[in-house]
């Protein structure tokens, strides 16, 4: 049975034991339909050309959806952060782990809630008039999987006029223990007009003979004058999977704020894509991917300046070591009306290893004429001028080495504001590089 077979004869029993409204259903049926449609993609397709996904979709999964019986043994991946307060929400399979999850910002400020009973509640306004109006399914095979599949995640509303100072940490954990395992995680984030939110999404996974696939999206809305500082981070094991989608909509005067940490796994697709719908927006977009052994990392960005008067800032940086690939295909698009728009892209990546290899493509679409815009991207191994000046100096070379390329990857590590994510990031490095006490 092929990947789509597969697919396709458990969605009438997955949807059999879900709950939803009538308008999710009608949501679902349709994504499920344009997922029967599409093809799987191969390197022929050009948003995929770097990325082989044979090995990926030729395995049969399983759909896990029963809650978890003993939630001891992941209670490990949730202290990974050492902060001192946050709202947790824990995820296994893509399934909501109440006993290991707590919400501490009064619902006045923040609500919160699973999406399983946002499902439920989606006659309502605000879930109707977002659910999957940011992911837009139509040729994308991995989304409308997503929309057709997803049972949990997080919804995530924050009213209007609130500054939630107390971050929501999302962990989702994937675990085959005895098959294959595919899940599909998909939260909705809104944040409403003059509010601000954390939101960091953490997805590891545990050792087994077994493959993971995680297959996530979230959308995220930005409402006027509204700030929304997110951070996705992945440490996932060497026999794991993950094609990750995010998609921002801001609104005038809205900022977003993406950092992308990618440290281990098997094939890793994260796919950003923000929509500048308002003047005076900002849409940072920062990307570290540091791996070795034979994980491949493909990076694919778009920002899509709509009205005048915004302005984005793409920075991936990229440290290859061993057999490990990468690829970046950064994408800037400025539309006739969005005059005065300042957009930026920069693709850096050091090769630690002749065996690794990255693939780079910046890129401008620009139908306006009064905007300022560049791109570019580099390549290229340890320099030997500086690494031959700290020798002098009586370092040795491993750590010489390491001084190196700590500094190279500390442009995106001092844009992490979050303090607990950006000292988790900088252990990892520097223990992977030799910089570890």
């Amino acid at each position: 049975m092929d990947f789509k077979e597969n697919i396709l004869s458990h969605f009438e029993t997955l949807q059999e034991s879900s709950q939803v409204s009538e308008a999710i259903y009608r949501i679902k049926t349709s994504a499920i339909q344009e997922f029967a449609d599409l093809d799987v993609p191969t390197i022929k397709h050009e948003e995929w050309k770097y990325t082989n996904l044979k090995n990926l979709v030729s395995k049969t999964y399983s759909f896990p959806v029963a809650s978890i019986a003993d939630s001891s043994k992941y209670a490990r991946f949730v202290n990974q952060y050492d902060e001192k307060e946050a709202n947790i929400l824990v995820f296994v399979n893509g399934v909501y782990v109440k006993e290991l999850s707590h919400i501490i910002s009064p619902e006045s400020e923040l609500q919160i809630s699973n999406l399983s009973e946002a499902y439920l509640q989606s006659e309502d306004t605000m879930i109707a008039n977002h659910f999957a109006k940011y992911a837009k399914f139509e040729k994308e095979i991995f989304v409308a999987l997503n929309t057709a599949l997803s049972q949990d995640g997080v919804f995530i509303h924050v009213p209007n006029h609130k500054e939630v100072q107390t971050p929501v940490i999302l962990h989702f954990i994937a675990d085959a223990n005895a098959t294959d395992v595919i899940c599909h995680p998909r939260n909705l984030v809104i944040v409403g007009k003059n509010s601000s939110l954390t939101v960091i999404e953490h997805f590891s996974s545990t050792l087994t003979p077994f493959s993971t696939l995680t297959n996530a999206v979230t959308e995220v809305y930005v409402a006027p004058n509204a700030y929304c500082e997110h951070y996705k981070i992945q440490t996932e094991e060497e026999n794991a999977s993950h094609i990750g989608t995010t998609y921002a909509y801001v609104e005038r005067d809205g900022r977003f704020n993406n950092t992308t940490v990618t440290l281990a796994g098997k094939i890793v697709r994260n796919n950003l894509n923000i929509k500048i719908n308002g003047e005076n927006c900002e849409a940072f977009m920062n990307g570290l991917y540091a791996v070795t052994g034979s994980t491949h990392v493909d990076n694919h960005s778009s920002v899509d300046h709509a009205l005048p008067n915004s302005q984005s800032n793409q920075l991936y940086k990229g440290l290859l070591a061993e057999k490990s690939s990468g690829v970046f295909n950064g994408k800037i698009f400025v539309r006739q009306d969005a005059q005065k728009t300042n957009a930026y892209q920069s693709n850096k990546n050091i090769l630690l290893a002749p065996t690794a290899n990255v693939d780079t493509k910046p890129q401008l679409e620009i139908w306006a004429n009064d905007v300022k815009c560049s791109h570019g991207c580099t390549v290229g191994a340890l320099d030997e001028e500086p690494l031959f000046y700290l020798r002098s100096r009586g370092i040795s070379q491993e750590q010489a080495r390491a001084m190196l390329i700590f500094a190279f990857a500390d442009d995106i590590l001092e844009r992490i504001k979050f303090q607990p994510v950006r000292e988790f990031t900088e252990k990892i490095i520097a223990e992977r590089f030799g910089m570890a006490d």
